[in-house]
Formats: structure tokens, C-alpha cells, sequence
């Protein structure tokens, strides 16, 4: 089936695979172009074969570095001269622990990735196209950003971090650009296997809606918040969790 182009374009981070792969196949499914990002050449290059190196380009670097985020921001423009919709969905996660015993350079590394990043790419990609022609950020943040994240505090602090983020954006840079965050809970990737590997028919269990999350449950919610049908949403967190947060209720 042939797709019509909608004229509009987006970058999206962490994109070579888990969230960040199943938006790019949302987006490209309706007729966008899209420029993924991720941190290794060959993974990122088999992510745009999947998706049609007709319509998605590539490029390879840590979310962090501001040189990437620019390189990314200028590849877009160069090769669809346009940047419409930023998704942020770089992260990483790499300690599990108490608070206590969190290590502070870890703690960086993580705001490093998670939020900082986050606010760059949002910068250049208002400066390059938006500022003057509008569009939309959405923000994948986390149900740990939302509540209290034992084990993983220094990713759920990052995580409230971004949502916070989404607010200081979406007041500044409205009326032309509207920002949501997403957040999701345990979602099936790589990205989240120590949260359910071995074990996943137990930790879907918790869940009233009686499974984990796939992609696809985020990448619609990311299509909605990037489409005319979300032009009178901005400043707000789309909490996507199965319903694991109905079993805070008293009774």
C-alpha cells in the first residue's frame, strides 16, 4: 500500500530499536519522514533499511553531545528541510540500587542523558524550524517520574525531571509549539528487560489490563500528540501504564 506524504517531518532519538523504533514506524506508517538517531552506526543503519531508506535517515552519536544533537538537527534540515516534531526518547538506566548508595557521577550521567540532552535537542530544533513555522515535542518520560521508583531512583528523578521539562516548554515556546510528555510503565525492550525477564507472566500479573506494554502502545500515543488531533493539548503527561496505578486505590 502506497502512503501519502503528510509534508511533515520529525526526529526522533533512541530510535534503532524498543520505543524510539516503534514511533519512527508510526510516524513513517502515516507519511511523515523521519530522521532516527541512536549510538551505533550498523543498528541504526538496519533500523532505516526496516523502516524505507526512502523516507528515514540516520544518525549515529551520544544524545548527550551537543555536536550530535546539532549534526542531527542539520541532517534533518538538509535532507527534508523541515523539522516539524521532536521526540526525545534517548535514555539510559545503568544502576539498579538504593538511593543511599547511589554513586553521584552515575546520578550525572544519568541527567546527562535523560534530561540534559532532552533540552538540547529541543533548543536546536526550535531554532532551526519551529520557532518560526511551529510544530510539536513530545517527551518519553516514565511512570518513575510520576511516583516514587524504588531501585532505580536516580532514572525516576531524570524522569521527573522531563516532565518538568515538557512544562518549562510548552510555557515558553506556545503559542507556535505545543510539548507533552508520555509516560509509560514497564514496556516489553531490551531497554527494560531486567524489569520482567524471566518473570514476565508474574510482572504482567500487577497489571488490571493483564500484560506488559509493547511499542505500538506508545508510539500511537506519540502519533496522536504530533497530529492535529492533540492542537489544543500541551503541557501534559500522558501517564500509558496498563493500569498499575488503579492498584494505588484504597479497598
Amino acid at each position: 500500500m502506497t502512503v501519502q506524504d503528510s509534508g511533515k517531518v520529525a526526529l526522533i532519538t533512541g530510535a534503532s530499536r524498543g520505543i524510539g523504533y516503534g514511533v519512527a514506524e508510526a510516524l513513517v506508517a502515516r507519511g511523515d519522514r523521519v530522521c532516527i538517531t541512536g549510538r551505533t552506526e550498523e543498528t541504526l543503519k538496519e533500523a532505516v533499511e526496516r523502516l524505507g531508506a526512502d523516507r528515514v535517515i540516520g544518525v549515529a552519536g551520544k544524545a548527550h553531545d551537543t555536536g550530535h544533537q546539532a549534526e542531527a538537527v542539520a541532517r534533518t534540515m538538509e535532507a527534508f528541510g523541515r523539522v516539524d516534531f521532536l521526540v526525545n526518547n534517548a535514555g539510559t538506566n545503568p544502576v539498579f540500587g538504593p538511593i543511599a548508595d547511589l554513586d553521584l557521577n552515575v546520578a550525572r550521567k544519568v541527567f546527562e542523558t535523560n534530561v540534559i540532552s532532552a533540552l538540547g535537542f529541543a533548543q536546536q530544533t526550535f531554532k532551526a524550524w519551529q520557532a518560526e513555522n511551529g510544530g510539536a515535542i513530545v517527551n518519553i518520560a516514565s511512570v518513575a517520574g510520576v511516583s516514587a521508583s524504588p531501585f532505580i531512583g536516580a532514572y525516576g528523578m531524570s524522569k521527573a525531571a522531563m516532565v518538568n521539562l515538557s512544562l518549562q516548554l510548552a510555557h515558553e515556546f506556545a503559542p507556535k509549539v505545543r510539548v507533552n510528555s508520555i509516560a509509560p510503565a514497564v514496556v516489553k525492550t531490551k531497554f527494560a528487560q531486567a524489569l520482567y525477564a524471566g518473570r514476565e507472566e508474574e510482572a504482567a500479573a500487577a497489571y488490571p489490563l493483564g500484560r506488559l506494554g509493547v511499542p505500538s502502545d506508545i508510539a500511537g500515543a506519540a502519533a496522536f500528540l504530533t497530529s492535529e488531533q492533540s492542537a489544543w493539548v500541551t503541557g501534559q503527561t500522558l501517564v500509558i501504564d496498563g493500569g498499575i496505578f488503579l492498584n494505588a486505590g484504597v479497598g
